[in-house]
């Protein structure tokens, strides 16, 4: 039987019109893997949109969106399957463009090899280097350097000997093992399926013949110890009990002995099941379902893992992180990770620093803009296994999903876990919060205010606790001018700061609550994350967010402090409601109308609303 065929995975990049999708087209149509009907709709394009005149325009085979076509860029990753008698493959067409960063980032996730195209009359540019830099974070370790377009500088040698000695000091920097360099035309087709006649200067391989020796990373994986993340649990019936998963690493045999992380617990594989069948043993790369010798206790998003080499248990990273929204990401905020097919309430706690993409140098930052590269500190509201990402990819790598819009936010590479996150451990207490509650004969709360400054959060707030105090309740205050003068002084405005300045107060209120008080906090927080943050730390119906609305207009005429004054004469940055956004809540418990109420009514109307709910 006929050996199958390796599978090689990769990714072309490069600035923007650097020729990417004419080159994937150009190899495509010389390797005679078109068909006839898309060659002859290919043929139908290059009329209608492409860019040669009529004659045949192989980027076309790639830029399948109608945006690209009209502008000539790739948007998307476009991806394309195709083999030769040695190997097969499948290409993915990263964006050039700063702007879809995050396309690349996803382009280079899982390729083996990276074709990196620098067009011959403008050489290393700095998406060049940034696309460079982004395969290396990914542990592209196998680089491609297609110096393109040379037809259109005569096939200059001595500029092309240029442009590679300045990408080899990239490389050495990045630390690229593996560089290979070539001149290409994806037009003429000079040195992709056959050697050019153009370049006679140049005695190496073609770009199919680097491809075809090109080493997968999935090579060595199964040396690796055992890895599978647990993606369901299969229960066709009473007496069945499987785990279904793909391997990322290792290998597994019936009674091999395993470990369920994070829990630790043991057992040994029973049976090794697929649909065509039982297997005597399962490698890397494979999806399979295992059943164990016994019953565990096992779920989606564990790991089986080799009992003698089991993955990091830890709830605290260090990482680098590819910023994906268009919202900058501030330290502070709070997003779900997504690891393997596990799931936790991620928190960026420090960004350590930035990258220069001209020198890769560390750079400091406070935040991350759309499309910024950092390192930062994670912090995970419960332990997860993982590997660090040079030694596993699936285990080591994730991704941060925005909490508000369910939309993909960031994707991070996890290097350590942090010592603190082995060092510090729950304390038990005798005392619990219950406990706390009941000797004040009432249950905690937190009542957050929020609004723009000057709608009455801080009079109305001071007015509610006076009244629970009046009903022999037990209150603590915390307000926003009050708390900068100690616990956050640090702080300033910036939308950054902001972030940070509630997630503090929020643990603060979190802390009180669990001493059994009524919290009140009186706070603009205009962002709906950090509010959102502040409710998922309190207990479920302990959270009241209070919105005390009022037309801007209407707050800024009350202007008691003359802040408004001074950030409509531009002597007060980042100020809520002028130059920086306040975000409205969708669903508060308790909405005032602070123009239509006075305050005095509005605190009888708050504490009317939450008596019943603080009664023990």
């Amino acid at each position: 039987m006929a050996e199958a065929k390796t599978l090689l995975r990769l990714v072309a990049c490069g600035s923007v019109d650097d020729g990417k999708s004419t080159l994937i087209g150009r190899l495509l149509y010389d390797l005679g893997t078109i068909p006839d009907d898309t060659l002859a709709a290919l043929e139908a394009d290059s009329r209608t949109h492409g860019t040669r005149g009529g004659e045949l325009d192989f980027a076309l085979l790639v830029d399948g969106l109608m945006a690209e076509r009209e502008q000539g860029i790739t948007i998307d990753v476009a991806y394309r399957y195709f083999a030769t008698e040695k190997r097969k493959f499948i290409v993915a067409d990263g964006p050039g463009h700063t702007q879809y960063t995050r396309n690349m980032a996803t382009a280079a996730s899982n390729a083996d090899v990276a074709i990196l195209l620098i067009d011959a009359r403008k050489g290393v540019l700095t998406q060049t280097r940034r696309h460079a830099f982004i395969a290396s974070l990914m542990g592209v370790d196998q680089v491609i350097l297609a110096i393109t377009k040379m037809d259109l500088i005569g096939y200059n040698k001595a500029a092309y000997d240029r442009i590679v000695a300045d990408f080899i000091e990239v490389a050495g920097a990045l630390e690229i093992p593996r560089l290979a360099a070539i001149p290409v035309s994806g037009v003429s087709g000079d040195n992709i399926a056959t050697r050019g006649a153009s370049t006679p200067w140049y005695d190496g391989p073609t770009l199919i013949e680097l491809l075809e020796s090109a080493e997968p990373r999935e090579a060595h994986r199964a040396d690796q110890p055992l890895r599978m993340a647990v993606q369901s649990v299969v229960r066709p019936n009473l007496d069945f009990r499987g785990f279904a998963g793909r391997l990322s690493a290792g290998s597994v045999k019936p009674c091999d002995a395993i470990r369920i992380l994070p829990s630790g617990r043991m057992a040994k594989i029973a049976r090794i099941v697929t649909a065509d069948g039982d297997l005597p043993e399962a490698i890397a790369g494979q999806s399979v379902t295992l059943t164990l010798d016994h019953e565990v206790d096992c779920s989606r998003g564990d790991i089986i893992a080799a009992a003698d080499a089991p993955c990091e248990i830890a709830d605290q990273f260090q990482a680098s992180v590819i910023w994906m929204s268009d919202s900058p990401l501030f330290p502070g905020r709070r997003y779900t990770m997504k690891i393997g097919a596990a799931q936790a309430n991620a928190t960026i706690t420090e960004i350590r620093h930035g990258f220069d993409i001209d020198t890769f140098q560390h750079t400091p930052v406070k935040q991350l803009e759309p499309n910024g590269i950092g390192v930062c500190n994670v912090s995970l509201d419960r332990d997860i296994p993982f590997d660090a990402f040079e030694q596993n990819r699936e285990t080591g790598g994730f991704i941060l999903i925005d909490q508000d819009t369910n939309e993909t936010a960031g994707a991070g590479l996890i290097h350590f876990a942090l010592r603190r996150s082995q060092n510090v451990h729950w304390q038990a207490l005798e005392i619990d919060r219950n406990a706390h509650a009941a000797i004040k004969n009432q249950k905690p709360a937190i009542l957050w205010f929020t609004g723009l400054s000057g709608a009455g959060k801080s009079t109305i707030a001071n007015l509610v606790e006076k009244r629970l105090h009046s009903l022999g309740r037990h209150t603590v205050l915390l307000d926003g001018d009050n708390v900068r003068h100690g616990l956050n002084r640090d702080l300033g405005f910036t939308p950054a700061d902001r972030v940070e300045n509630i997630r503090r107060v929020a643990e603060v209120a979190k802390l009180m609550a669990d001493a059994g008080l009524i919290v009140l906090v009186a706070f603009i927080s205009p962002f709906r994350a950090e509010r959102e943050l502040a409710r998922s730390l309190a207990k479920e119906g302990e959270f009241f967010e209070v919105f005390v609305d009022v037309p801007l207009a209407v707050a800024e005429g009350r202007d008691v402090k003359g802040l408004y004054k001074k950030a409509r004469a531009g002597q007060l940055k980042n100020f809520t409601g002028i130059d920086s956004p306040y975000e409205a809540p969708l669903s508060p418990e308790i909405r005032i109308d602070a123009d239509a109420t006075s305050a005095a009514d509005a605190a009888e109307a708050i504490v009317a609303a939450i008596s019943a709910k603080i009664v023990r």
